[in-house]
């Protein structure tokens, strides 16, 4: 992702419920689960998937974990529209609890990032958008540290874990963190220093 590309996924974010790119047809075949009083925590199992959008971390987020088949999780009808980036990535909305919170990208057909810009989900840690950068800093202390992209005009905080990544970065209109990215350092990182390719 790259700074050019964050309000475009704030954007799809806020209208993947509204406007699908394109549907994978399993999740387009796949039934809903109906709601039976007109609120969804009237249904069965809808606290526990209330309970299950907390957590985002460097694995993934929910069923959505790093390295996850594309096909496998459309299969299961989790996957709600796909978009073809000019990169080779493709980016995807989700269906269930996560709908709407969650934007997914693939490289290969393997997922290599999991974005937000809502809060929850939190990290384990226990940051989450909305915060501002000192918050992060008092949070993770000297495991993470402001970053510059290699254009020097956009600056992150990021939090190495291993081989993985959470990059934390601004809002476009308010002070704070407006996006946080979760995925390999070779991919998140790697795409907010080096900028958008095409």
């Amino acid at each position: 992702m790259h700074r050019l590309s964050y309000t475009l996924v704030t954007a799809l974010l806020a209208t993947a419920g509204l406007v699908p790119i394109a549907l994978a047809a399993p999740a387009a075949a796949a039934p809903r689960p109906s709601v039976t009083a007109g609120h969804p925590g009237d249904r069965p199992g809808a606290a526990a998937e209330r309970d299950e959008v907390r957590t985002i971390s460097v694995r993934g987020a929910g069923p959505f974990r790093i390295g996850a088949d594309l096909a496998r999780l459309s299969a299961a009808g989790l996957i709600d529209w796909v978009a073809p980036d000019c990169d080779g990535t493709v980016h995807a909305g989700v269906t269930g609890a996560w709908a709407g919170t969650v934007l997914l990208a693939f490289r290969a057909g393997r997922l290599v990032e999991v974005g937000t810009a809502t809060a929850p989900p939190r990290t384990p840690a226990g940051a989450a958008v909305g915060m501002s950068f000192a918050a992060l800093e008092e949070i993770y202390g000297p495991r993470g540290s402001m970053i510059r992209n290699d254009a020097d005009d956009a600056s992150a905080y990021l939090v190495r874990v291993g081989s993985r990544v959470e990059l934390f970065t601004g809002h476009p209109v308010r002070p704070g963190v407006g996006y946080l990215q979760v995925g390999p350092a070779s991919v998140v990182e790697r795409g907010f220093r080096e900028g958008r390719a095409c």
